[in-house]
């Protein structure tokens, strides 16, 4: 299926890769996705049409690679995007600035429409020196949440200049990434192993709840939850697992499954088909975990670099009721395993998916779109 992916070099290193979001209604595929870029001399916010829906194309595929619309400079490293809505984006920089841009679909250009400078930082707000890297930003319009390498957490409103709260030693270590569990509840997870939940009603800064990964204290990376149960979550580290966690019953994770060979960048649930997980490494690697498989239908098999185990499924419970995410081991009740990219080397950083279409972007200073991934 590798035949589906168009791959555009754009001469930068791209650290994270969004879909715009679509309206409510939309049935349309998505058609735009924003790029940020770090580790060079001048890195950038870029917005991409994904192509023209070819004339000549059988079955209407598409034809040409993703166009650059409009980009803009930034200062700092790219550490986390989203979109807020459908013209603006939230941007995690480096240097510990949060940046919301605006789109112009009318001349397509990009502007600046609100920066809070140095919403992280360390010591002092006023040393000149003082910037934090924003590790991670997550939206619920109007609100946005930040989290960062000094353990602080802010909530934003897009509207307002100054955070309408700060809970400023949140953590002693580095906050990696964050979510939303529920409107007024967040999930962070941070660099010695441990998920905490923040009920922002609550006027205390510590966690209504603390989880953690036993014994070793594996710095996590990257946090999702399940679209539909909000129990549900998925978390990748430093060592590459993939962990899933019931937040509702004790405080380890349900399951550890063995991924990736260095470091897990992103882990995303398919946002409508949520069966579907996928995540991405350090290593190069781009996995997509399938649940979705008809447990009488088949075996499951797991593909691992042309290695297949083949697991039995065995039909214990029913899993229409019972998520397959939290079974004891979710390969053997049924999942299949398949690496989207059979040899790239250098490092997979960000991918994001919506309805039919995955895009990600790499080290190897190129980005890619798959339109057809169920295909």
């Amino acid at each position: 299926a590798m035949e589906d992916v168009c791959a555009k070099f754009v001469s930068q290193k791209i650290s994270k890769t969004r879909w715009r979001p679509l309206p409510a209604a939309a049935l349309q595929p998505p058609d735009l996705f924003a790029t940020g870029s770090w580790d060079n001399e001048d890195n950038r916010i870029s917005i991409w049409s994904v192509g023209d829906l070819g004339n000549g194309g059988l079955n209407g595929e598409y034809q040409g690679e993703p166009q650059l619309l409009c980009d803009i400079g930034h200062n700092g490293d790219v550490m986390d995007m989203q979109f807020l809505d459908q013209e603006r984006i939230v941007v995690a920089s480096s240097t510990g600035t949060v940046t919301v841009f605006r789109h112009h679909q009318n001349n397509q250009t990009l502007s600046a429409s609100l920066r809070w400078e140095k919403a992280h930082y360390h010591v002092d707000q006023d040393m000149s020196c003082g910037g934090a890297a924003c590790t991670g930003v997550i939206c619920n319009n109007p609100e946005v949440v930040t989290v960062g390498e000094d353990g602080r957490i802010n909530l934003f409103r897009a509207d307002q200049k100054d955070a309408v709260r700060t809970i400023d030693n949140a953590d002693s270590s580095t906050l990696h990434a964050v979510t939303f569990l529920r409107t007024t509840e967040i999930l962070t997870v941070n660099s010695i192993g441990q998920l905490k939940i923040w009920d922002l009603r609550q006027q205390r800064n510590e966690p209504s709840q603390i989880f953690s990964l036993a014994g070793d204290r594996v710095p996590l990376h990257c946090v999702d939850r399940h679209p539909n149960q909000q129990h549900i979550v998925a978390t990748g580290g430093q060592d590459g697992v993939l962990s899933i966690w019931d937040i509702r019953q004790g405080t380890m994770p349900v399951s550890l499954l063995n991924a990736h060979e260095a470091e897990m960048w992103e882990v995303h649930f398919h946002p409508s088909n949520p069966d579907h997980l996928f995540t991405c490494s350090e290593d190069g690697s781009l996995w997509h975990w399938d649940t979705s498989t008809d447990i009488s239908d088949k075996p499951s098999f797991l593909h691992q670099g042309g290695r297949n185990t083949t697991y039995f499924s065995h039909s214990t419970i029913n899993q229409s009721v019972v998520s397959a995410w939290l079974s004891n081991d979710p390969t053997k009740d049924r999942m299949e395993i398949t690496n989207l990219i059979p040899n790239q080397t250098l490092s997979v950083n960000s991918l994001d998916i919506l309805g039919p279409c995955l895009v990600y972007g790499t080290d190897a200073e190129a980005i890619h779109v798959n339109r057809q991934l169920f295909a």
